[in-house]
């Protein structure tokens, strides 16, 4: 029997099918991220990047023949990491400066937010108190036409 398949080895290759099966459909049963709300405050810059938005410029400048983004990177990182902690500070302050009024915009959003969603759930039990109401009025119109009958 050369090249046929035993029994067990067709077993083994079912149960590997029906595996990668059930994975599959869990990953298409899995919930869907909620969307990213717009006005969200983005994150704050960290100092390196503070640094890259003026080497960037200098670099371009230099270099106007360099197409290549990975080029401007690599020399990024090598000089920020050659930089001394004393260079370092500005970069570091302005990205604390950043940080403070990411923080402050952050608060902002979130009480809006909270705004919102109280004020939704007011919506929501004003409406709930209606239908209530209307299901009230409506029981008694049963019972009248219960006595009618």
């Amino acid at each position: 029997m050369k090249g046929g398949k035993s029994k067990s080895e067709s077993k083994k290759a079912d149960a590997k099918l029906s595996v990668k099966k059930g994975a599959a459909k869990a990953g298409a049963t899995r919930g869907k991220k909620a969307g990213k709300d717009p006005n969200k405050p983005k994150r704050p810059a960290s100092a390196f990047f503070v640094f890259m938005e003026e080497f960037r410029k200098k670099f371009n400048e230099e270099n106007p023949n360099n197409k290549a983004v990975s080029a401007v990177g690599k020399a990024a990182g090598q000089k920020w990491k050659s930089l001394s902690d004393a260079e370092k500070a500005p970069y570091i302050a302005k990205a604390d400066k950043r940080k403070v009024e990411y923080e402050k915009n952050m608060k902002a959003y979130n009480k809006k937010q909270a705004s919102g969603a109280n004020a939704a759930e007011e919506d929501e039990s004003e409406k709930s108190m209606s239908e209530v109401n209307d299901d009230e009025d409506g029981d008694e119109g049963s019972e009248e036409e219960e006595d009618d009958e």
